[in-house]
């Protein structure tokens, strides 16, 4: 097994791990050790939550709640005083990641970007894996807006990308203050 992805992170910082709907985005972020100062927001738990308290009802109904509920939780987290923010979102629309670089600055944090990209068949491989499909039209506009990587002139301090095997090794994080200037 290959070692894990090592991302630096210095001082106040957000990270968006972003790619379709099946790229591996929970499965990286469920393998990161918790720490002090670091919140990591996954709409998964939201989902999650909202089932637990809606027995019975199908996601399609309350996916709007879900999606309001983990973008109110970003802009909490990144006004709050945690270093560290990461967050999980498809971001394939170059418009939403523009918005989370924008949100960054505007908090006066470091915007990072974590890019998870894999082929279409295999983030659908990765979505019956969890059981939890995205209708067709849906993935289908990601699939095509992912065709189209990333750029780091979008507003990133830094722009990393895997591909799914460098993902399954995982994902650390150093936080922390920044290294002093001209020493």
């Amino acid at each position: 097994m290959n070692d894990p992805v090592c991302l630096a992170l210095p001082g106040r910082t957000l990270l968006l791990v972003a790619g379709m709907p099946g790229a591996g985005k929970s499965t990286l972020l469920a393998g990161l050790l918790p720490r002090d100062g670091m919140v990591v927001l996954d709409s998964d738990a939201h989902r999650a939550a909202l089932h637990g308290l809606l027995p019975g009802v199908p996601y399609a109904a309350y996916r709007p709640l879900v999606h309001l509920w983990h973008r109110l939780a970003v802009l909490v987290a990144a006004f709050s005083a945690a270093p560290t923010v990461v967050v999980h979102l498809p971001a394939t629309d170059p418009g939403t990641r523009a918005a989370v670089a924008r949100l960054a600055a505007l908090t006066g944090r470091s915007a990072h970007l974590l890019w998870l990209q894999v082929e279409a068949t295999e983030a659908r491989r990765g979505q019956q894996d969890r059981g939890r499909v995205v209708p067709e039209a849906s993935f289908v506009a990601h699939a095509e807006r992912a065709a189209r990587l990333p750029r780091a002139d979008e507003g990133w301090a830094a722009l990393t990308v895997l591909d799914r095997r460098a993902a399954r090794a995982g994902l650390l994080l150093e936080t922390g203050a920044p290294a002093p200037v001209g020493l």
